[in-house]
């Protein structure tokens, strides 16, 4: 993969969650949290994997997932900061 197809897939993750955010912002809360958490889950055994035997994973695949942690946390971050404390979080 070339970094414009990586920007691509991180600009359309961005997209999709920034319109969760607007849409639900307790689903996209809980979304976001457990998409990072699984992608964070799969990398750590990943490295892990490779770590102990060498493997022909291109180098695409890990940056496509530090692009899919990435995502949703800075999408969220960006959206607090614009959107303020969420609404479920006051209730």
């Amino acid at each position: 993969m070339n970094r414009t197809r990586l920007l691509e897939i991180f600009l359309g993750e961005t997209i999709v969650y920034a319109l969760l955010w607007l849409v639900n912002d307790y689903l996209a809360t809980m979304l976001s949290v457990v998409f990072i958490g699984i992608f964070l889950l799969i990398l750590t055994i990943s490295l892990l994997a490779e770590w102990i035997e060498r493997s022909k994973v291109p180098r695409a695949y890990y940056i496509f997932m530090v692009i899919s942690i990435l995502s949703p946390l800075l999408t969220g971050l960006l959206m607090l900061l614009i959107l303020g404390t969420p609404e479920w979080l006051n209730n």
